[in-house]
């Protein structure tokens, strides 16, 4: 049973009452990520979240993790492109204890200039880190070829040069202008009950800051192509078609679609690239859904030498799924395994207050366990042909990072 409140100031609360469990996860959720940044500040919204474990006006930062480690608790956070988050697992008892600790974070952090300059030597480390991880950098550089100088472009993490002139009165107006009542949206799941919702009143009400959630530029898909050379052991390929926006009742034959393609171990790209020809040991698909937007990425590692003919077999795979179609099979393969992901994801805190938290951030509504069955159960053979060539039949962007740096070709 979900249960929506929205405070005086226009914070809105969702909870899951779970009575046969034992933990509780709570999530502060903003909505503002990446995409909310210009090229001077890129990264700022990363490290804001960095910064909100930093210090209080009433705990330093190692009271903050002591905080909950004391209590056998879990606290972390994450940037995306269009939200960030805050967020702590604990056992019910210390329910009220973590959403204290964690509105004392998000209002009351320092921003300490000491701990501002030692927290951009650690960012620095992480952008440094995440350059030498090819299979994860040739993500970003598949956003930059097909959103170009759009915001969905820019890397969460930001660049150095961006790093630099990050300073106490940057983050708290980037702060003030984007972390405001109505783009908040406070989580949980556990076992709760509504007197939690009166404390968040009580503590996140107070806050009387108006603002007016603005709504984003709209990107455009661009079939751009992107190679770096990098001296790496294999070539990582990215693959990426114009996909569809959140809320887009397209999204459920897409998820199906997707299993079948490279969702899964029986996926068609898995079998035929990993099983039947040893090309790569990661071979995968997924979609990355925005508010007004999407994009559906193909990705692929092999060996330098070999990067052309996976290339080649990831289109003939395309081109057999337009030409030919999925089996009756497939469909009802993908569509059992979808359901179940769904099912043994409420067993799990963490992801009901996951999913709760995107469907009020990003939809404002929420469709139950077994609407969203019936709507996966509803795809049909057509609905898959009808997906496959809005996808496939445009032209792609594409993203490489190999010893030779150069974009793949098909045989």
């Amino acid at each position: 049973m979900i249960t929506r409140h929205t405070c005086e100031n226009g914070v809105r609360v969702v909870l899951e009452k779970i009575p046969t469990v034992r933990s509780v996860t709570i999530g502060v959720w903003i909505g503002t990520g990446s995409r909310d940044e210009i090229v001077s500040n890129n990264g700022i919204s990363h490290f804001i979240e960095h910064m909100l474990f930093k210090g209080t006006k009433t705990r330093h930062a190692r009271e903050i993790a002591e905080a909950f480690d004391r209590v056998g608790g879990q606290v972390n956070a994450f940037t995306s492109k269009e939200y960030t988050c805050l967020y702590a697992r604990v056992l019910d008892d210390y329910a009220a204890y973590a959403v204290d600790i964690l509105a004392d974070m998000l209002f009351n952090s320092l921003f300490d200039e000491t701990e501002l300059n030692k927290e951009k030597q650690v960012v620095s480390e992480e952008i440094k880190m995440y350059e030498d991880t090819p299979d994860d950098r040739v993500h970003d550089l598949l956003s930059q070829a097909t959103y170009k100088e759009h915001p969905l472009g820019y890397s969460i993490l930001g660049t150095e040069e961006s790093l630099s002139r990050f300073d106490k009165e940057l983050l708290i107006n980037h702060l003030k202008s984007h972390y405001f009542p109505e783009n908040l949206v406070i989580s949980i799941a556990g076992n709760v009950d509504e007197a939690c919702i009166q404390q968040i009143e009580r503590i996140f009400g107070k806050h009387k800051e108006k603002h007016t959630v603005e709504t984003p530029i709209k990107p455009f898909f661009y079939p751009g192509k992107i190679a770096k050379k990098k001296d790496t052991e294999q070539a990582h390929l990215c693959i990426g078609f114009d996909g569809v926006p959140n809320g887009d009742e397209a999204i459920y034959p897409l998820i199906v679609l997707n299993n079948i393609i490279g969702g899964s171990m029986s996926s068609r790209l898995f079998q035929e690239v990993r099983e039947e020809r040893g090309l790569a040991y990661s071979i995968f698909s997924y979609h990355s859904a925005y508010k007004d937007s999407g994009l559906f990425t193909i990705y692929g590692g092999t060996g330098a030498e070999q990067v052309d003919v996976l290339f080649d077999t990831i289109f003939v795979t395309i081109d057999n799924i337009l030409e030919k179609g999925v089996t009756e099979k497939e469909l009802k393969n993908s569509q059992e395994q979808i359901k179940g992901n769904l099912m043994l994801s409420l067993e799990s805190t963490s992801s009901r207050m996951n999913r709760n938290a995107k469907n009020e951030l990003l939809l404002q509504k929420h469709r139950s366990l077994d609407e969203i069955i019936q709507l996966v159960e509803g795809v049909t053979m057509k609905d898959i042909k009808n997906i496959a060539e809005q996808l496939f039949q445009h032209d792609y962007s594409c993203s490489v990072i190999s010893p030779s740096g150069e974009l793949p070709v098909r045989k």
